[in-house]
C-alpha cells in the first residue's frame, strides 16, 4: 500500500530538527516522483499547526527588535546571508503546508508544492553553506517569524494562500533581489551574488505556480482575480507592498500587465502613505 502524501508532509513539517527536515523533504518529492505516495482523503483531517517544527534558535523577536549592522562589517554581512537563510527555511515549511492542508485539488497541485519544498530546501542549504564559510551557522543570529503569520491568516483558503504567499511574499522577494545583489556586489561577496542569482531564478517558478493555482481557483469559483487579490491585498498583506517592483521578474512569473498596473499603484499608495 501507498504511503499517504498529507501524513508524510507532516512528518516534514514537524521535523525540528535541520538536517532531518532537509532530508525528509528530499525523500518526500522522490517517493512522490516515483509514484510511491496516495493522496487519497481517507486520513484525519489537517490540524492547525501554531509553529512547525524548527530548531532551538534561532531565537526568534519582533520585526522591531531585530538588530540592524551594516552589511560592511563581517557581523552585519554574516547577519544578512543568515537572514536571507531564515526565509528560505520558512519557505519549506510554507510549502509544505501548503501540500499537507489543502486537500481535493489536481496531482499537479502537489508536484508543484514538492518541487518548490524541494527547491527551497536546495536554498537553504546553498545559504547556510556559505554562511559556515564566513565563520557562523544557522541560529547564530535572531529571526523574526513574520512568514509563518502568513501561513495562519491563510489556512482556511487555499485561494488566499495562494493569493497572499507565492503572489505577495514570495513575489516581495523577486522585488528585493536586485538591491541585495548590490548590497553583496559592493562588498566584494561574489557567492552570495551567485546565489542569489540561483534563488531569483527559482522563485520567479515559484510565484509563476502561485499564480497558476491562483488562477485555477479563481475560475473554479466564477471570481474576478484581479478584483479578488486587490481586495486581498488590502484585507491581508497591502503592507507587504513596497515600492520599486521587479516588473520584469514579475511579468516572466507569470503577472499581467494589468495586474502589474494595479500593484504599481498600489505600492506608490501605500509607501505614499508610509513616508
Amino acid at each position: 500500500m501507498a504511503d499517504n502524501l498529507y501524513t508524510r508532509a507532516h512528518r516534514c513539517l514537524m521535523a525540528a530538527q535541520v538536517d532531518e527536515k532537509l532530508s525528509l523533504t528530499r525523500a518526500l518529492r522522490a517517493d512522490w516522483q516515483r509514484g510511491q505516495l496516495s493522496f487519497e482523503q481517507d486520513g484525519p483531517p489537517p490540524e492547525a499547526i501554531a509553529t512547525p517544527g524548527r530548531p532551538d534558535l534561532p531565537s526568534l523577536v519582533s520585526p522591531l527588535h531585530m538588530v540592524r549592522r551594516s552589511v560592511r562589517s563581517p557581523a552585519g554581512h554574516a547577519a544578512l546571508i543568515h537572514a536571507i537563510a531564515h526565509i528560505e527555511f520558512n519557505a519549506i515549511n510554507l510549502a509544505l503546508d501548503a501540500v499537507y492542508r489543502f486537500r481535493g485539488l489536481p496531482a499537479e497541485y502537489y508536484a508543484d508544492w514538492l518541487r518548490v519544498a524541494e527547491e527551497e530546501a536546495y536554498h537553504f542549504s546553498l545559504l547556510r553553506a556559505h554562511l559556515v564559510s564566513l565563520g557562523h551557522d544557522y541560529g547564530d543570529f535572531e529571526a523574526h517569524d513574520g512568514l509563518w503569520q502568513m501561513a495562519l491568516q491563510t489556512a482556511h483558503d487555499p485561494l488566499v494562500r495562494m493569493a497572499l504567499v507565492p503572489r505577495v511574499l514570495e513575489a516581495r522577494g523577486l522585488d528585493a533581489s536586485p538591491a541585495l545583489a548590490r548590497k553583496f556586489e559592493s562588498i566584494g561577496d561574489v557567492r552570495a551574488v551567485e546565489i542569489l542569482g540561483i534563488i531569483l531564478r527559482d522563485e520567479i517558478g515559484h510565484v509563476r505556480i502561485g499564480n497558476r493555482w491562483y488562477g485555477y481557483l479563481c475560475e473554479q469559483r466564477g471570481v474576478d482575480p484581479i478584483k479578488t487579490f486587490q481586495e486581498l491585498l488590502l484585507e491581508y498583506g497591502g503592507a507587504r507592498l513596497r515600492p520599486p517592483l521587479h516588473t520584469e521578474a514579475r511579468r516572466a512569473a507569470g503577472f499581467s500587465e494589468e495586474e502589474l498596473v494595479m500593484l504599481e499603484g498600489l505600492a506608490a499608495e501605500l509607501g505614499g502613505r508610509r513616508a
